[in-house]
């Protein structure tokens, strides 16, 4: 079951970091910035650019996904089963919505959209918590890093994919 506020953590988060196995039995791990969530337990992201974690997923369902709120440190840990829906389906054209309405530049690009079957989802935080620190003390402090990162990389060219 995803609860509210795992809901919330995705939405504002939407960057999972898929780990999937490949067919020699290899783990891999894939981020994937597309994820809605479908309902109390379904997740899943738009598969643009994602021919080796769609054939991992096809031979091996099983997969866990992390989300993480860089400010807060706190996040989800997901387990569950994969599936792609393929973009020339009927199911495609009932799921798009989602992602038409939030990534209306990227969703055209989609060879199809992975729904994950969510069988746990656990949260997860940084052991700064255990020491005594606050949430809102971590999200000051780590808004202020992006903030200094921006600054010395505004003049800097950013790597071209």
């Amino acid at each position: 079951m995803i609860t509210k506020s795992a809901k919330e953590l995705i939405e504002t988060w939407p960057l999972g970091f898929v780990a999937s196995v490949d067919g020699e039995g290899r783990p891999n791990v894939s981020p994937k910035g597309t994820f809605v969530v479908l309902d109390d337990s379904t997740i899943a992201y738009a598969d643009i650019r994602s021919p080796n974690t769609r054939a991992n997923l096809a031979a091996r369902p099983d997969v866990d996904v992390n989300f993480v709120d860089v400010l807060t440190r706190r996040g989800l840990h997901i387990s569950g089963s994969a599936r792609f829906v393929s973009r020339a389906s009927e199911e495609y054209q009932m799921l798009r919505a989602p992602f038409s309405r939030r990534w209306s530049e990227l969703e055209p690009q989609a060879e199809g959209l992975v729904l994950i079957t969510v069988s746990a989802c656990r949260p997860i935080c940084t052991p700064a918590y255990d020491v005594g620190s606050e949430q809102d003390e971590l999200r000051r402090h780590w808004m202020q890093h992006v903030q200094n990162v921006n600054i010395r990389h505004k003049s800097k060219e950013v790597a071209e994919c």
